[in-house]
């Protein structure tokens, strides 16, 4: 969550961090800030509002070659301008930006209360910038300084901290929340996302958690938390600053959901092997031996990563004959789980940096359980923590929603499946059938796509609706959850998904002429089942949305939104899309900002 922005080094830092917060927007749009050092004070702005607020409040005059910023996803206090970071310690001296939590800040700030210091916000973060402070009397280097206030700080962190007294360095530290270090020509960037980095530098270096960094314009140097040197070498990111653009789009959702067909070619292009009727997925680090030693498969992700994990488990299940199912790495990290040495746990994250499921990783690592990565940021903390797994190619996604990653999830877990299949007892012809069905999904992505007007009619037909039902059997289960948070997330519509024969067990009291039901029907051998359903739902005066690849009896539902065929076991992935289609159109009829929608970040980097 929040996004951070730093530089050091030759030009004006203002448009250098205000650009960069624009582009971490998406991380945290509560409020926003910037402290710049000129003419031998800091110069610190803050606001209640979004980056383009903070850049109207801005003095045009101000300018600086070195500064700090933030924008905030609220954790300790409201979004006014006094909580919005950078916060300040020192009679203005020392200014620090942070992301994540600091779990001891009430016992901090008693305690800095009594010995007389006053705090002007009420976050946690305020405390760190105080404890620096106080540091900088018996330390010889900032970086010290920090150093010392951070063995008092329990929790996690990522930060940025810039004194007054030392105008040509910034310290970094990281715990828990990612931070990544841009190395530029004579200057130094840093940011909680590369988003913030690729217009400038393609050059990047990763922090590990308990690592701190002092960057001068010229050079940086990296060291643990005990004082010991580390070797940190530049690596180059192939993301382009262009793929943060809009291009011809009003907003990043409808942007990656455009781009769906072309991100599911790139996670399949080198990946099917129609020879032997396969999958091949040289990330997961495992040969034929190994693959059949497995016992079991379990998904582990937060949010759409666990509904995406859902899927899988049903492609595993299907495809392979090997039990899987999917769990919030949420609920796992805190159930003492018992960790089985013949299960292949999967760990699921958009960003790669979900602190849930990072947590989990490294619990079930310390428990000897064998688990990979399915992340779609190379570097990231998960992908690092796990050392192999399926890199998920969908290209940067910005809009909170999740649309392309989703997408590109499921298609590489029927990947899995089938490679997982292939060793074990799936024919050569299924194998073939799979491989084909898979190629032939970038077309049939597209195809869907291009029923976008009809969809927003449904949508707009539907927008007055309070509260939705989604519902699917078997392999719609995952579909109906995901279709559901989607519409949740980005219209403030009240969703909730059901597996279709739980209706009759509670749910259906709910359903009248005011609730609709949207119900995910693939032309599979659940369709009589299916169709079973939506008759008890009319009878009951309730509208119906059909999603489906079947043929419908006429005037069984009130809408339908039509996909192609596939195979069952991938029919799914075809049939989301529509669902996300439906989402944004309503929440547009509604006037949402579809992107950054309230009380949500792109990266939860928090519990």
């Amino acid at each position: 969550m929040c996004g951070i922005v730093g530089y050091v080094g030759h030009r004006d830092a203002i448009p250098v961090l205000l650009e960069g917060l624009h582009r971490l927007e998406y991380r945290g749009y509560d409020s926003a800030g910037l402290a710049v050092l000129h003419r031998g004070r800091l110069r610190v702005t803050k606001t209640a509002g979004r980056v383009q607020d903070l850049r109207d409040r801005l003095d045009p005059n101000a300018q600086g070659r070195i500064g700090i910023a933030h924008t905030r996803w609220a954790t300790h206090g409201e979004a006014t301008d006094a909580n919005a970071h950078p916060h300040l310690a020192a009679g203005g001296r020392i200014a620090v930006v942070h992301n994540g939590i600091i779990e001891n800040a009430d016992e901090l700030r008693s305690k800095l209360t009594a010995r007389g210091l006053e705090f002007a916000s009420d976050t946690d973060t305020e405390a760190v910038a105080h404890l620096v402070a106080e540091e900088l009397a018996d330390a010889d280097t900032l970086e010290d300084a920090v150093r010392a206030a951070l063995r008092q700080v329990e929790g996690t962190y990522g930060l940025v901290v810039l004194d007054l007294k030392r105008p040509d360095e910034l310290v970094v530290a990281r715990n828990g929340s990612p931070i990544v270090l841009g190395v530029g020509d004579g200057e130094m960037f840093v940011a909680s996302d590369i988003a913030a980095l690729v217009r400038h530098t393609q050059r990047v270096v990763y922090l590990e958690d308990g690592e701190l960094a002092t960057l001068r314009a010229d050079d940086f140097r990296t060291s643990t938390q005990d004082s010991g040197p580390t070797t940190k070498s530049p690596t180059t990111v192939q993301t382009t600053d262009e793929a943060y653009e809009l291009g011809e789009y009003p907003d990043f959702m409808r942007k990656e959901m455009a781009e769906q067909p072309a991100a599911v070619h790139r996670a399949l292009l080198g990946r099917l092997e129609p020879r032997f009727a396969t999958a091949r997925l040289g990330g997961i680090d495992l040969d034929a031996r190994e693959l059949r030693a497995v016992r079991r498969v379990k998904f582990l992700g937060c949010g759409t990563a666990y509904y995406a994990g859902q899927l899988g488990a049903q492609l595993v299940e299907e495809l392979a004959r090997v039990p899987a199912d999917a769990e919030p790495a949420s609920e796992f990290r805190y159930r003492n789980p018992v960790v089985d040495p013949d299960t292949l746990y999967v760990a699921v994250s958009q960003s790669g940096e979900t602190l849930d499921t990072l947590a989990a990783v490294q619990e079930l690592k310390r428990k000897g359980g064998r688990v990979m990565g399915a992340v779609n940021v190379v570097g990231s903390a998960i992908a690092r923590e796990c050392g192999h797994g399926i890199f998920l190619h969908a290209g940067p996604e910005v809009s909170v929603a999740s649309t392309k990653a989703f997408t590109n999830m499921a298609v590489s877990f029927a990947m899995l499946g089938l490679l997982f299949g292939r060793v074990r007892d799936l024919s050569t012809a299924d194998g073939s059938r799979i491989v084909s069905g898979l190629a032939a999904l970038p077309d049939q992505i597209r195809e869907v796509l291009d029923t976008d007007s009809h969809v927003a009619e449904i949508a707009k037909r539907y927008a007055d609706a309070r509260s939705m039902f989604f519902v699917g059997r078997v392999r719609g289960w995952p579909v109906a959850r995901e279709g559901a948070q989607k519409l949740k997330e980005i219209s403030y519509v009240h969703a909730e998904a059901y597996q279709a024969a739980e209706l009759k067990h509670g749910p259906l009291a709910l359903i009248d002429e005011t609730m609709p039901t949207v119900v995910i029907v693939p032309a599979d051998e659940l369709l009589a089942k299916n169709i079973s359903t939506i008759e008890q739902i009319r009878a009951r005066g309730g509208a119906v949305i059909a999603v489906t690849n079947a043929d419908l009896p006429d005037g069984l539902a009130d809408a339908v939104l039509r996909v192609p065929r596939s195979g069952p076991e991938l029919d799914p992935i075809l049939l989301t899309v529509p669902l996300q289609l439906f989402a944004y159109h309503l929440a547009a009829e509604l006037g949402r900002d579809v992107d950054k929608p309230r009380n949500l970040a792109k990266s939860v980097t928090v519990e």
